[in-house]
């Protein structure tokens, strides 16, 4: 496919870049809105990214309602993909100018028993982007060159910022594998992650059923678009070996318990927000085993990169919509709503 992206710089700028951004500029609900920033020219070992999308995910929701961490002010934004445009050491210039998505972390401490581990993501002094360092809903941003992802050739750069979802999906489902061949799975939520969550799943052998309700019915239309069987219907009691819950809601994690077999497994990837209530003896009475997986890891994201080069898994579809960052109020709206797919940020639009 042919896209027009942006030329890289040939040597690194040396004055900081003035950008719009989407930030969170103080504590407490709300504090998004639109700004000025500056971006700084990379330091050895960071690229300049000419960002050209930048998923909105329900993360960002969280960290507007303040029920995510984050450090403002901060540009918002870590589902991030685009153009290497400069390089602060001449050793990566290779970089210049390729297709990237970037992995999340910004910096973790590398002395702790998790980072040693290689368990960067649960790295108590991990700072990510888009929440504790600037990142993506901006036209430029800053990344450390080992956090970068050459896209490949047949996934579209505006799809491209799904690699970051797609990558926690892996590690929540591959590392270590959850879903063995033949398994029944069912994914609860037909959102991005539901959908990526399903077609990981079946490439890893399962048959899959993704579950919704009668007003997700464009989402389980594009699900079923991708080969994926879909229903709005109740679920059976304990008709299902692997169950992914994907909805970040109680009524969807309680139906996922109740349609888990006896020694079954439940797997956690949608994120409440807030505390819930459960029937948490189902654990006990049917000896459930739970996992999950907390954003993802440098071998996540080459199992995401593989699926995707291998066409295991297609982004295309889950991309209901790029929108100008000044857009961004009627995007959030939408997303509370739960309307449409995965919302894209191109900083290079201009409103209609």
């Amino acid at each position: 496919m042919t896209e027009s992206l942006a030329e890289p710089e040939k040597r690194s700028t040396s004055h900081p870049i003035a950008v719009l951004a989407l930030a969170k500029v103080h504590r407490g609900f709300g504090g998004v809105q639109l700004v000025q920033r500056s971006v700084s020219a990379p330091a050895p070992g960071q690229a300049l990214i000419a960002v050209r999308a930048a998923g909105v995910c329900g993360t960002d929701l969280h960290i507007q309602d303040d029920e995510y961490g984050s450090e403002p002010p901060v540009i918002m934004g870590h589902e991030v993909a685009g153009v290497v445009q400069a390089v602060g050491d001449d050793a990566d210039a290779d970089w210049l100018g390729r297709k990237v998505a970037v992995e999340t972390y910004f910096s973790t401490c590398g002395r702790c028993a998790q980072c040693r581990a290689g368990r960067t993501n649960l790295c108590p002094d991990r700072k990510s982007i888009g929440s504790f360092r600037d990142g993506g809903f901006a036209a430029s941003m800053l990344i450390p060159v080992v956090n970068l992802h050459e896209v490949p050739d047949n996934v579209s750069i505006h799809a491209a910022a799904l690699t970051e979802p797609l990558a926690c999906v892996c590690h929540c489902l591959l590392d270590p594998p959850v879903v063995n061949a033949g398994d029944s799975v069912l994914v609860v939520g037909p959102g991005a992650m539901g959908l990526l969550s399903a077609q990981v799943a079946r490439a890893s052998g399962a048959r899959v059923l993704l579950s919704g309700r009668d007003t997700d019915r464009p989402r389980l239309d594009v699900a079923e678009d991708l080969g994926l069987e879909t229903t709005v219907d109740s679920l059976a009691d304990e008709s299902f070996d692997v169950v992914i819950e994907c909805s970040g809601s109680a009524g969807g994690a309680s139906a996922a318990l109740r349609a888990a077999k006896r020694h079954g497994r439940y797997v956690a990837v949608g994120i409440f927000g807030r505390t819930v209530q459960l029937d948490f003896d189902a654990v006990l009475y049917k000896e459930l085993t739970i996992t999950s997986g907390f954003a993802s890891t440098p071998k996540s994201w080459e199992r995401a990169v593989a699926l995707l080069r291998a066409g295991d898994v297609t982004l295309e579809p889950l991309v209901g919509r790029v929108a100008p960052l000044r857009e961004w109020e009627t995007v959030f709206g939408a997303l509370r709503e739960g309307q449409g797919l995965k919302s894209v940020f191109d900083p290079t639009l201009e409103p209609r």
